[in-house]
């Protein structure tokens, strides 16, 4: 039995949540494929039943990062590079999304401590996946990761079905949005100088990860004399999520620590013209469908850099047909096919496998 690590479905309104849930749909799927390999998921209490009553679920329990063993699984895949929960004497296919403490604001010693934590992952690990070359450059440049097999598996775009829902902060024209954890790695307080000289409102959502970050961002709004016109309107549901999508002038994505970038791909299968940022794995998801501020993001260039790209798309340089296309080129299916390629790679070929061989 291969067991898919969804325990950091316990964060919602997080790319680890969004990750577990839209790969562990399309493993099952591909499942099918692998009869003699049945799949099981590893799921906080709250999600059992979440993908129907045919799937095979393992509970977390309490004492699992002290002690954890299931003799029935002959492949974990562990979905985070912080997980707790490993099971012992099993094979294990690691998922790593990104480094990003390394380009944050930290100490010596805090870096020192995570590094200390990945390092463990992946010395445990038997089979390294990352979500891009940038995360895999940074693996192999701060990391001995000696003959362990590395594979890059991109995210894919996830398909909402639901419905969609007017927010209750709905802007009175038109607008630009942006979406991510309230941190300071995400860099947004760089963006309320692009409403000086226009008419745009700015809605950025997201969860308060670092509360006090959302202050530094309405400081730079009133220095810029736009505070009236930006909005910070925390975690949203999806349904809210997409409407703000469906109906922005453009999407706004400044990051300088991303591992792949999930709401930038959800803003280009609408078709929108993306701004991101230069930085690590941005520019090999957004291509040459996207826009780019300039890496030191200089305010006066970033007003121009808007302004040029949004005349550039009002005129048809970017096809919003392309910018749809690059995004659907990003899937979950496929991701789920590449990481069943990893699983039948490990269940045939790792020697500290044969005990458990299915």
């Amino acid at each position: 039995m291969i067991c898919f690590d969804c325990e950091r479905m316990k964060h919602p309104y997080t790319g680890l949540y969004t990750f577990c849930d839209q790969l562990a749909g399309a493993l099952l799927k591909e499942a099918a494929a692998h009869p003699s390999r049945p799949l099981a998921l590893y799921v906080p209490k709250a999600f059992v039943g979440r993908w129907g009553d045919e799937c095979r679920y393992l509970r977390v329990r309490p004492l699992h990062p002290f002690f954890f063993y299931r003799p029935g699984v002959g492949l974990w895949h562990s979905a985070s590079q912080f997980t707790r929960y490993t099971p012992l004497r099993t094979p294990v296919v690691q998922t790593v999304h990104d480094l990003n403490y390394l380009y944050e604001p930290l100490s010596a010693e805090q870096k020192r401590r995570r590094n200390q934590k990945v390092a463990k992952r992946l010395e445990r690990a038997d089979y390294i996946v990352v979500i891009s070359e940038a995360t895999k450059r940074d693996i192999t440049r701060h990391f001995d990761i000696k003959a362990t097999p590395i594979r890059v598996v991109y995210n894919g775009c996830n398909r909402y079905e639901g419905p969609i829902v007017a927010p209750s902060v709905k802007p009175g024209g038109p607008f630009l949005f942006s979406i991510g954890v309230m941190h300071p790695k995400k860099n947004f307080h760089v963006l309320p100088c692009l409403l000086e000289g226009n008419r745009y409102e700015l809605v950025i959502a997201g969860a308060p990860q670092v509360p006090a970050y959302a202050g530094q961002i309405m400081e730079e709004a009133a220095r810029w004399g736009v505070a009236g016109r930006v909005r910070l309107v925390g975690a949203i549901p999806e349904a809210e999520k997409h409407w703000y999508l469906s109906h922005c002038e453009a999407f706004l994505f400044p990051s300088i620590a991303e591992g792949f970038g999930l709401p930038v791909v959800e803003a280009m299968r609408y078709g929108k013209p993306v701004f991101l940022s230069p930085h690590t794995c941005l520019p090999e998801i957004g291509g040459e469908q996207a826009y780019y501020f300039n890496p030191d993001f200089d305010r006066s260039a970033m007003r121009r850099e808007l302004e040029e790209g949004m005349a550039d798309f009002g005129n048809g340089q970017r096809n919003p047909e392309a910018i749809r296309a690059r995004a659907a080129g990003f899937s979950w299916e496929k991701a789920a096919k590449q990481y069943w390629e990893v699983y039948d790679e490990v269940l045939h070929h790792n020697p500290r496998n044969h005990a458990n061989r299915i």
